[in-house]
């Protein structure tokens, strides 16, 4: 049925998907993603603070050319995960960008001069197999959904509740529950705003004017920078980078892939091998993710290996520290 006047419905599907301007395109934004959270940790653990979420964070590290620098490489990449988005659908592009984590680990080694160990290279090709395997057999292919006004509040609900919960556990639980509850937070909240800003990209298709009067510009506006502020916070609280991390960019594609498959229709392979292969592949994917973050130890230091401003002591460069 068609949407009565005032109603707000968006054609999701693209027949013109470009799979060969997407891959690269989330390729690359994965590595400025990278490059960026690895600077932004070593950024945010220099502020001192107890508290769950410091709001006055980001006019702290706006101080530091560190972290100024970590935004150039966090806005190439939003550039070209926009450009992979409108070229293909959010199954695809969305798993490509988990491996953001691997490049942040090799970005890590590098800034310390060091060469990561055999247990980060073997959760890099874990990952790099897991996204491989997923890509082939999923065969992702955009979708003819609508995604119409009336699914925002129980969007927004859901994502109120979320944050709620993930603020109450941190404050009730310091130390690494905090960072990993705040990184959930995160991770919900950049998933969904990969959803809407692929709503906002097929606005953009037909003209500025068009994108700048329907709503999920306006709420990629609100969502971006809420998730970019939890993100910091959990950087602040967090010791290491790649438990973390690991857990921000597991949780993007898992909430971005069921946008586009619940809401906005897009497709999967759907046969009984094909859906088991998925579910290995990506089980292969999250293993490589869990070697990562339990055996990083370049990420968890601060500048050259000096003791960390924001810690608890001196961080060792050693295979050891986590």
């Amino acid at each position: 049925m068609d949407p009565q006047p005032g109603e707000r419905a968006i054609a999701m599907s693209d027949p013109t998907a470009a799979p060969w301007i997407a891959v690269p395109a989330a390729v690359l934004s994965a590595v400025s993603f990278g490059l960026a959270q690895a600077l932004q940790h070593r950024a945010a653990r220099r502020v001192k603070g107890t508290e769950t979420i410091r709001f006055g964070l980001i006019a702290e590290l706006s101080r530091q050319r560190v972290w100024i620098g970590s935004l150039f490489a966090n806005g190439a990449g939003v550039a070209l995960q926009w450009l992979a988005l409108s070229t293909s659908p959010l199954v695809l592009v969305q798993p490509l960008l988990v491996s953001a984590l691997l490049f942040a680990v090799l970005i890590s080694a590098g800034l310390n001069r060091q060469r990561p160990d055999r247990t980060v290279l073997a959760g890099t090709l874990l990952c790099g197999a897991g996204l491989a395997s997923f890509i082939m057999l999923a065969s992702p292919k955009p979708g003819g959904g609508d995604l119409y006004a009336w699914d925002v509040p129980p969007l927004a609900a859901g994502l109120a509740a979320i944050l709620s919960a993930c603020i109450v556990v941190g404050i009730r639980h310091p130390g690494p529950v905090r960072a990993l509850s705040l990184a959930t937070a995160t991770g919900v909240f950049y998933g969904v705003t990969a959803g809407l800003t692929k709503l906002a990209v097929s606005d953009l298709g037909a003209g500025l004017v068009t994108m700048l009067t329907n709503w999920p510009i306006y709420l990629v506006a609100v969502c971006g920078p809420l998730g970019f502020v939890l993100n910091q916070n959990a950087f602040r609280v967090g010791e290491a980078l790649a438990p973390t991390l690991a857990v921000i960019i597991g949780l993007q594609p898992l909430v971005s892939i069921g946008i586009g498959v619940v809401w906005l229709e897009e497709q999967v392979r759907g046969t009984p091998f094909a859906i088991l292969g998925e579910f290995l592949a990506f089980g292969v994917l999250l293993t490589g993710v869990v070697v990562l973050s339990r055996r990083h130890p370049q990420a968890t230091l601060g500048d050259g290996g000096t003791p960390d401003p924001g810690g608890s002591g001196t961080q060792r460069g050693s295979a050891d520290t986590q």
